[in-house]
């Protein structure tokens, strides 16, 4: 069903390091933006006050304890089994350096952050490819037997595919590390197939984001749910006080009942604009236009024909949307869609007929 890769030194012209925010830097800085996922209209003003309210403290060095013991609660685990960091970002690169693994995998197409900052620890990594016609789903057999360290997305970026819970975990062997990325968990309507709080799969690792959902990707705030041994390792690997005082006050404040009765609706309102986002997109199916899905994300990745030359269109036009093309198992025929609001999406959907291709004569 999947393939498994071995790497080694060629990356295939991939950069691994491409990111969304790239689209809208400089002269993309005033394109609308579906590049990026982070949740428009975000963070909310309550969420702004509290975060300035922690400012009159910044004399003082952090002091974490209040939000680990916030995201603790929110999870329902020991304080022991959860560590702050300076977005989940930072928890992949403690994991490279902090864990002595020898064969640790990739499942892809996904963030490639993981994959970078394993290599910049000095790994050789392997990667297992989902395709297409697989609709991106993950078969547990893939993974080989002897990876010491897994790491998958749920929902993954960008193919916005949602495993179920059971499957990956099966991915959990004695001996072998299992890093759930979760971070857009929190978008997906009740959270389902979530395996953060578990604590009956050996090995997990789940990271979770507090910047997508909360517009915070300036602010870098995220955390790590494992074993105390493993948090202990990754935490000899950060340096000292490695999140801010108004990135704790944010994490303390994004966990409470309020901020998670916010984020369970915005969610609702995610799939409706997402839905609505699809059905437009089929629109173009004779154009050659296809959706990946079920798309459960907050984003949806789309194939079509000349999308590089598609993409600088919808530029000119004045919309900025994720190449696909720097994603391992994906190529030049993909873009990644952020969902937004139905007027934009619409406005969006305008532009992007305007930027297809003409149909042959």
């Amino acid at each position: 069903m999947d393939t498994h890769t071995p790497m080694h030194s060629d990356l295939g012209g991939l950069d691994l390091r491409h990111h969304g925010d790239a689209e809208v830097r400089d002269d993309g800085s005033a394109l609308v933006d579906l590049a990026v996922n982070v949740r428009a209209g975000t963070p909310p003003a309550w969420l702004r006050e509290h975060v300035a309210g922690s400012l009159g403290s910044l004399a003082a060095y952090p002091d974490g304890r209040a939000a680990r013991a916030a995201v603790a609660a929110r999870h329902g685990l020991p304080v022991e089994r959860v560590l702050l960091t300076a977005g989940a970002a930072e928890a992949f690169v403690l994991l490279a350096r902090a864990l002595k693994v020898r064969r640790p995998v990739v499942v892809h197409p996904q963030f490639t952050e993981p994959e970078a900052a394993l290599r910049d620890a000095g790994h050789t990594v392997g990667r297992v490819l989902l395709r297409e016609e697989d609709g991106f789903r993950l078969d547990p057999a893939a993974v080989p037997e002897d990876a010491d360290l897994v790491v998958v997305g749920n929902p993954t970026n960008p193919t916005s595919v949602l495993h179920p819970a059971d499957t990956l975990a099966r991915l959990a062997r004695p001996g072998r590390t299992l890093v759930v990325d979760e971070a857009f968990m929190d978008a997906v309507p009740g959270e389902r197939e979530a395996l953060a709080g578990r604590t009956d799969v050996p090995g997990l690792v789940v990271l979770r984001s507090l910047t997508k959902t909360w517009g915070l990707a300036g602010l870098r705030i995220g955390y790590v749910l494992a074993a105390p041994e493993t948090l202990a390792d990754l935490e000899r690997t950060q340096p000292l006080w490695p999140v801010s005082t108004p990135a704790l006050a944010a994490a303390e404040a994004c966990v409470a009942p309020r901020a998670l009765a916010e984020a369970a609706h915005a969610a609702h309102r995610i799939a409706a604009d997402r839905a609505h986002l699809v059905a437009g997109l089929r629109r173009f199916a004779p154009a050659g236009v296809r959706v990946a899905g079920p798309a459960e994300g907050p984003f949806v990745l789309v194939r079509l024909p000349d999308a590089a030359a598609v993409r600088h269109r919808l530029r000119a036009l004045g919309y900025a949307v994720r190449r696909g093309d720097t994603f391992p198992g994906l190529g030049v025929d993909w873009l990644r869609l952020a969902v937004r609001d139905r007027t934009t999406t619409d406005g969006f959907l305008s532009a992007l007929e305007r930027a297809l291709p003409a149909p042959a004569a």
